[in-house]
């Protein structure tokens, strides 16, 4: 299966098959993108875990957690390019600081 994949010209979105999904913040550091995407990884994957065992309070919470990785890259919430360099940075610290606590 081939899906078709495009940028749009601003770099805001990711278009695949037609729908489009917010990119994550370009300004991320590399070692705070990594981190992100690994909690993010983790997260779906309790998503996945909690929903085959029936435990819909541990489907929330991971979803939960998806919430706030997705958050932290930029790609929900208060778009990346309606905030300052420090509104940016808060973002991505408070994400890494709660799903690391």
């Amino acid at each position: 299966m081939t899906r078709e994949v495009e940028r749009t010209e601003d770099g805001r979105f990711v278009v695949v098959d037609g729908r489009r999904w917010r990119t994550a913040d370009p300004a991320l550091p590399e070692d705070v993108r990594a981190r992100l995407l690994h909690h993010l990884g983790v997260a779906r994957s309790g998503v996945r875990t909690a929903g085959r065992a029936g435990d819909e309070t541990a489907v929330a919470d991971a979803r939960a957690r998806v919430q706030l990785a997705k958050t932290g890259l930029g790609e929900r919430g208060e778009p990346w390019w309606e905030q300052d360099d420090d509104a940016r940075r808060t973002r991505w610290e408070t994400a890494l600081r709660e799903l690391e606590a």
